[in-house]
């Protein structure tokens, strides 16, 4: 029989020991605790801590892609439309090729402006950059199309300030971001970050922009059909003589030529002598018998068909507001709706209902389609193929994945604004051209499109429009490609 004292012993030590153990066990809870503890503190540190190396924003590349389109039409229709007239600008109410352009540009600012400033850290620092890129805008713009710069083919530079032309496209762009941007900047907290459902919630999250594109229409609108625009006169000055010619007009409301609100006003605020000398209406058929080409101007042509118009005047800079606010709208589609079925859903309908807002418009003569006066026709309708093709851009690129076939569009969609300077401005062949052997008329740009392209095809048109494709659009193309895959990018 076991001894009674030691089983007591026994129990004892037994109870110390699993006492020690309990001990030990809750001492290992604790640290562990405690680590866990402070892993979650050194993870919310970090979070809260911003990143020593900042990422990349995602490109869009059907943006990209689009903006490249985009150039690439520019630098076709400015260099092939004085062969091809039917590509050219309408000489008034119409739309060609060459009408998409400035809108196609205002509609992807306004895409852009939603996608870079969806997320605003601080007001006053996103409204400095405002600033200071409509600043860059307006100097790049004034120096390439206020006459300082006359390339590509003549050798020389320099303006007279009694001259200068004050608008043009970089200035309009300027305009539009300006006001579009601005609107999207002060009304960051008067939005909901979450939209509530119904297909028209878009519309009310974001219509600050609506009421500023409103505003902008409504000043066109009232402008244009009611103010009185007296007689008018200019001058012509020619190497042997000086010729003033007197427009009668004394109306309101019209939307020719001669006597529209649009034209008035440029002349009170700019001066006629500060409006671009060659405008698109001199290839209309009273002005010339070469319609719809440029031409020696009639025996009988009107006073008017000599006369300077700004094509990218004040007024109808005002009523392009509204092409910038549409582009704007399908850039909050693309951030809020995360399907490809829902942002197409909100596009396509809008866009289809955009053209036939125009075509009954134009076609009623009740609004005609005029790119030179930026009629409400003409932003509808401009708008409405604009959203046509962003949408079947998105659905090649990134619905389908047809990526590779667009990569050049992409390449000079990324570095849009450097090719915008080379090439639609002319200031790479005009480089060239300073290379000249005995004769200015001898360099290289004229050398290739002579013999390889109008000698070749025996045709000055075929061979204009070839040498557009192949040693212009192709090489910007190429030259695009290498800068993307060196990093090399000109942003304002």
């Amino acid at each position: 029989m076991a001894d009674p004292g030691k089983m007591e012993e026994g129990l004892a030590r037994s109870k110390v020991d699993h006492a020690g153990e309990d001990i030990e066990n809750m001492g290992k809870k604790e640290d562990k605790l405690v680590e866990e503890q402070q892993q979650l503190q050194l993870q919310e540190r970090q979070q809260q801590q911003p990143p020593l190396v900042k990422q990349k924003t995602k490109r869009i590349a059907t943006l990209d892609a689009f903006r490249g389109l985009t150039i690439v039409l520019m630098i076709l229709v400015d260099d092939a439309g004085g062969a091809y007239a039917r590509i050219d600008h309408s000489p008034w109410n119409g739309c060609t090729l060459a009408d998409y352009v400035m809108p196609f540009f205002l509609f992807i600012v306004g895409v852009a402006i939603a996608l870079a400033l969806k997320k605003i850290p601080k007001v006053k620092d996103a409204i400095r950059k405002i600033c200071l890129r409509t600043l860059k805008l307006l100097f790049w713009g004034v120096l390439l199309q206020g006459g300082y710069s006359h390339a590509p083919n003549d050798l020389v530079y320099g303006v007279d300030m009694k001259q200068i032309r004050w608008c043009g496209i970089l200035q309009r762009i300027a305009l539009v971001y300006f006001i579009v941007a601005l609107i999207e900047t002060l009304t960051t907290k008067l939005r909901p970050t979450v939209l509530k459902p119904g297909y028209s919630s878009i519309f009310t999250a974001y219509r600050w922009q609506w009421f500023g594109g409103f505003i902008a229409f409504v000043i066109y609108m009232v402008t244009t059909y009611s103010l009185y625009v007296p007689d008018w006169s200019f001058v012509v000055k020619t190497d042997d003589k000086t010729t003033r010619y007197t427009v009668k007009c004394g109306m309101r409301g019209h939307l020719g030529p001669a006597c529209n609100a649009v034209g008035y006003v440029d002349r009170e605020v700019w001066g006629i002598n500060h409006l671009y000398a060659y405008p698109v209406w001199q290839r209309l058929k009273a002005c010339t018998h070469s319609s719809p080409s440029a031409g020696p101007f009639r025996e009988d042509a009107p006073s008017w068909c000599r006369a300077p118009f700004e094509p990218e005047g004040l007024l109808s800079s005002i009523s392009a507001i509204l092409s910038g606010t549409i582009g704007i709208h399908y850039g909050h589609i693309l951030i809020h709706f995360k399907g490809h079925s829902e942002r197409l859903k909100q596009w396509v309908p809008m866009a289809l209902g955009l053209l036939i807002v125009a075509i009954i418009l134009h076609f009623t003569d009740a609004i005609p389609i005029n790119k030179q006066l930026y009629s409400f026709s003409y932003v509808c309708f401009t708008a409405g193929a604009a959203g046509i093709v962003f949408s079947a851009f998105y659905i090649l690129i990134d619905v389908w994945g047809l990526r590779t076939p667009f990569l050049f569009l992409e390449w000079i969609g990324m570095n849009a604004m450097l090719i915008y300077v080379l090439g639609a401005q002319g200031i790479l062949p005009a480089f060239v051209n300073g290379w000249y052997y005995e004769s200015t008329n001898n360099t290289l740009v004229f050398w290739i499109q002579k013999h390889i392209f109008n000698n070749v095809w025996h045709s000055v048109r075929l061979g204009t429009l070839l040498y557009v494709i192949f040693a212009e659009i192709v090489f910007y193309g190429v030259l695009s490609g290498i800068l993307h895959k060196l990093g090399i990018y000109w942003k304002l």
